[in-house]
């Protein structure tokens, strides 16, 4: 049987994405960046330590260890939290304390996966074995980090070719046993699940993404691992040659360094959110990557988040990762968010960054935050029932509750919601959240005013969170061609709109249109796989056979772990009788992605 014979049944088809943004697990967008340093704060006077002039080099990150040569205490504290140890890099000595070695078995996909150490090095592999007893393939890579501290598992990160991936085996704790990754339960993604520069914000110090290349880091990928003083605090180099210096500022008035505690409560919370509020979609505003954020600026100035609306008929039972807006709807957030600033509940009412109470402490640590407020008169439960928690008397047991995590298997994680009583229902204004002006959702992290009182959020980012949403959410198809016919007459001279609008066009059939607009968009922003595979299919259907091909190669080279864009350059080869060289894809292919059973398939139907 020949190459003729095999032809992809569909066009393969996925979301139009620009080079400015790129939807992940969870909703999160984002693009790759370098690190950018902030400038400097202006023309001062020469006598005082908080009027300076900044230099860009005093405006840069230093790392925590310059920060622990005078904060020693607070530094080796913060070391031994979650944050504090969330990437570790796999040393011979680190390895001595992983679960390893272990198999697992997945019989949705007949492949099996396996961890071990050896030579001082942790290892992952994904492996087939044939009816015959033989091997199928084999695909083995080092872990260089692990990320995660253990509270509810841990994952594994590796780097191929410059690109990061997480590994297909995670630990959970709770299971004490090695399975697959989260995400892995939807398809066999093997080593090749890009780490987004989104992801990998939240869970390492500085990570040193390459600008415009999907999933692609420098040869350093980070210039700090796990999370420390500077994500929270803002850039180092100042306050470190300021003190340097020997100058000194008035408590609380340190202009070269950021304290969140002397911050604005909103502005407070926006760190936090940054990485502690996921959201439905979340859209990094023109020209922004999650590295241009700074604590003490709005955190909208980077990147907004959006919520879909609740439903009273089906309210959420999953609060993953969405601690802000759960804690929003707290009535201990609500009955203060009318009082004075001091009074008022935030995230760091009751968490302290650089503190992280062992389990066993942690009851009668968060005891003390909830007497701050309350007194023991406050707790409408029964003798018994107060006696009956372990250990007596824990409020967060009873008004804070674990729950399991719907998107990540053994996994558990506190309710923010400060609930009264187990079964409390949200409170009228949780459904009260939208404006006018954009009814069908929540912009949660909008400058000032939040909720119904938010301000108007830009057609071009409402765009861009509508089309994130729409492929699983259908209903906002319709507000995504309603937007995208608002910038037509308003802002269409923007790479992210004329894609938009090729896409459009290309969904209508509109395909002389589609085309003319995709390539309007590559003019403006020239790195766009997505583009590329839209105007492949264009031209397909167009009968450009080859131009169909030169498209669906630049899209293949611009963002070469994509399996949709490698299947496509594949199925166009195939329809413009380039046998030979479809038959070569087809061999490297399967060099990046061992595991597809499908394609080795037809690789070998191909060479019959």
């Amino acid at each position: 049987m020949t190459l003729q014979a095999f032809r992809e049944p569909a066009i393969v088809r996925w979301p139009v994405r620009s080079s400015m943004r790129h939807p992940f697990q969870f909703a999160i967008l984002l693009l790759g960046s370098l690190m950018i340093t902030v400038s400097g704060h202006g023309q001062h006077s020469a006598k005082s330590a908080a009027t300076k002039q900044v230099t860009q080099a005093e405006s840069s990150y230093v790392g925590s260890a310059a920060c622990s040569r005078c904060h020693a205490g607070i530094a080796n504290q913060f070391a031994h939290t979650s944050m504090g140890r969330s990437l570790t890099p796999v040393t011979p000595e680190f390895l001595k304390t992983l679960p390893v070695p272990a198999t697992y078995y997945d019989a949705k996909s007949g492949h099996s996966f396996e961890v071990r150490g050896e030579d001082g090095k942790l290892y992952q592999s994904e492996f087939q074995i044939g009816a015959d007893g033989k091997e199928v393939f084999r695909n083995t890579h080092p872990i260089e980090w692990i990320i995660g501290t253990g509270e509810n598992g841990f994952g594994a990160l590796l780097r191929r070719d410059e690109y990061l991936f997480q590994g297909p085996l995670s630990y959970y704790t709770r299971a004490a046993k090695w399975d697959l990754s989260p995400g892995y339960q939807n398809g066999d993604y093997g080593f090749n699940r890009v780490i987004l520069p989104g992801c990998i914000y939240c869970h390492s110090g500085r990570p040193q993404p390459v600008p415009g290349v999907t999933g692609k880091y420098e040869a350093k990928a980070f210039t700090q691992a796990s999370v420390g003083c500077e994500n929270c605090h803002g850039p180092g180099a100042a306050h470190v040659a300021a003190m340097g210096r020997g100058e000194e500022s008035p408590k609380g008035h340190d202009k070269t360094i950021v304290n969140p505690a002397n911050l604005t409560g909103l502005l407070a919370d926006d760190i936090c959110m940054s990485c502690h509020q996921t959201g439905d979609a979340r859209v990094l505003q023109t020209g922004k990557t999650y590295q241009d954020f700074r604590p003490g600026e709005p955190l909208d100035k980077t990147v907004s988040i959006f919520q879909v609306p609740l439903s009273r008929e089906q309210p959420p039972q999953d609060d993953h990762v969405e601690h802000y807006f759960s804690m929003s709807m707290s009535k201990c957030f609500r009955a203060t968010a009318s009082g004075p600033a001091a009074k008022q509940m935030r995230c760091m009412t009751c968490h302290d960054p650089h503190v992280e109470p062992a389990a066993a402490e942690a009851p009668a640590y968060y005891n003390g935050k909830c007497l701050s407020c309350h007194t023991t008169a406050s707790c409408k439960g029964s003798i018994a029932a107060r006696q009956a928690t372990k250990p007596a008397d824990n409020c967060i047991g009873c008004h804070m509750p674990k729950r399991d995590v719907v998107v990540i298997s053994h996994s558990s994680i506190t309710n923010h919601r400060i609930l009264a009583r187990p079964d409390e229902a949200f409170p009228d204004e949780a459904f009260a959240q939208t404006t006018a002006a954009m009814p069908d959702l929540i912009h949660l992290n909008g400058v000032g005013a939040r909720g119904a009182k938010a301000t108007a959020v830009p057609a071009l980012t409402r765009l861009q969170a509508y089309e994130l949403l729409a492929p699983g959410r259908p209903q906002y198809a319709a507000s995504w061609k309603a937007t995208l016919a608002e910038l037509e007459k308003t802002g269409a001279e923007n790479a992210i709109v004329q894609a938009a609008l090729g896409h459009r066009d290309l969904e209508d059939r509109r395909l002389p249109e589609a085309i003319a607009h995709l390539q309007h968009s590559l003019q403006l922003e020239p790195r766009q796989p997505a583009v590329y595979g839209d105007l492949s299919e264009a031209a397909d259907l167009s009968g450009q056979a080859e131009q169909a091909i030169a498209y669906a190669k630049k899209a293949v080279e611009l963002d070469p772990f994509v399996v949709p864009l490698q299947k496509t350059l594949i199925s166009r080869l195939i329809a413009g009788k380039h046998y030979d060289e479809a038959e070569a894809a087809m061999v490297k292919y399967l060099e990046k992605f061992p595991e597809d059973d499908f394609m080795r398939k037809m690789l070998a139907i191909a060479r019959e």
